[in-house]
């Protein structure tokens, strides 16, 4: 990206700058601990719900699908609304799916399971759509990168300790469980299911509280309110005559990047821990293998902190990552056991700086279409749900190893973007 980028609108007064910087930081927090939980609900509810693979991966799918679906409405609430109303408000949507997770575990129904998970992701939908264009905005644009890594190390150190501690608490004996069950008769196994399945009550109940706090907290904060709507001067005569967020060619091709980025990231992430147990590592260990994928994505995150835009420009910590996740996809199809896992997990560094670099890539120049853009490139988050279900898919069809082969060509389109598609400006 050049040294100036105009499309980006003005930063903020920098007086509320680094407050600003914290009370977002806490909101990528909760993406982080939320998003992250999936990794263990996935083997979790496999078992208590008895499951098959691809069944186990609707988890992810209904979870990421809304933001396919809610991404546009996310955007109108946030014309109507303004940023920090539409913060506050999706923390309540959140809150509402954690609420969701109670009756669902009392009565094992998968189906309410998922509803939660729908509603989580709506809320996240909304909260993603208002943070990222914000954290873009708010500084200068040639280092947009570098504030959306520290966001990152927020929702990273959250989604490592996620999976980590409601692991402990809903994976705690599980495979003894999982061989026991062949031998009980149905009432027993109903009884050791239900028992299972109702340990996700209490952490779900605290979620709920912490999110109401979270989101009054922000209603009141300071955020202060940023102007997408206002154009500069060069950007609105270079903008003269669209009338359509498509008509912008690098933004399309981000939203497909980001798209195909997050179903590889998801992938990584939530699949890593079923996979270790495919390769014979017993599930109470193979739940730390999401946690080596998030410790990863930090040491990305920092290496992208120090060096974007000081030594290396946006683009090209794309192109570095796209490559590296063709290496590690390709080390984890072609060795076996720890080696082949930890690969999965070394992904995490290829993705962590795929967000920050795609993001603001894509929206840059579009001025007052700056919050639809953002919109699109929120439903592109919607790659969540289409890739890890298909690779659910492939592992019932060919294994858990040979399904990895479906990233490669999502990581070489990528590097297409990082290296020609986000300077094409015209059609």
């Amino acid at each position: 990206m050049s040294s100036h980028s105009p499309g980006l609108p003005t930063q903020a007064p920098s007086v509320n700058y680094t407050r600003s910087m914290f009370i977002i930081g806490a909101l990528f927090f909760v993406f982080g601990f939320v998003t992250w939980l999936n990794s263990v609900l996935i083997p979790y509810l496999k078992i208590a719900c008895e499951l098959n693979n691809f069944e186990s991966y609707l988890v992810t799918f209904a979870f990421y699908i809304a933001y396919l679906v809610m991404g546009i409405p996310a955007g109108w609430l946030l014309k109507k609304t303004g940023y920090k109303k539409g913060m506050s408000a999706g923390l309540l949507i959140i809150a509402a799916g954690a609420l969701v997770f109670i009756p669902a575990a009392m009565t094992r129904t998968y189906g309410l399971f998922l509803l939660g998970l729908f509603v989580q992701g709506t809320g996240l939908t909304v909260l993603q759509a208002a943070v990222n264009p914000y954290v873009s905005i708010i500084g200068p644009p040639e280092s947009a990168a570098q504030r959306i890594s520290i966001m990152g190390i927020c929702n990273k150190i959250a989604g490592s300790s996620a999976p980590f501690i409601l692991g402990s608490i809903l994976l705690a004996g599980a495979d003894d469980l999982v061989t026991n069950l062949s031998t009980m008769d149905l009432a027993q196994k109903a009884q050791g299911l239900d028992a299972l399945a109702s340990r996700v009550i209490t952490p779900y109940l605290i979620i709920m509280g912490a999110l109401i706090l979270l989101s009054v907290f922000t209603y009141f904060s300071g955020l202060p309110e940023v102007d997408t709507d206002q154009e500069d001067e060069s950007v609105a005569a270079a903008n003269t005559g669209k009338t359509s967020v498509f008509q912008f060619p690098h933004l399309v091709i981000g939203v497909l990047s980001l798209f195909l980025y997050v179903g590889v990231e998801v992938m990584a992430g939530d699949t890593v821990i079923s996979y270790a147990s495919s390769q014979g590592i017993p599930l109470a260990e193979a739940s730390r293998f999401t946690t080596f994928t998030l410790w990863a994505m930090i040491a990305g995150y920092v290496i992208g902190i120090i060096a974007i835009p000081r030594y290396i420009s946006q683009h090209k910590a794309l192109q570095i990552c796209a490559v590296l996740g063709v290496v590690f996809t390709l080390m984890a199809i072609f060795t076996d056991g720890y080696v082949s896992v930890l690969s999965i997990s070394l992904l995490g560094l290829a993705n962590s700086l795929m967000w920050p670099a795609i993001f603001p890539l894509a929206i840059a120049d579009l001025g007052r279409f700056t919050k639809i853009g953002s919109s699109l490139l929120v439903m592109g988050i919607a790659g969540g749900a289409v890739l890890p279900l298909l690779y659910g898919f492939l592992v019932d069809i060919v294994n858990a190893q040979q399904a990895y082969w479906m990233m490669v060509p999502c990581y070489l389109f990528i590097l297409y973007f990082a290296a020609l598609g986000y300077k094409i400006r015209t059609r």
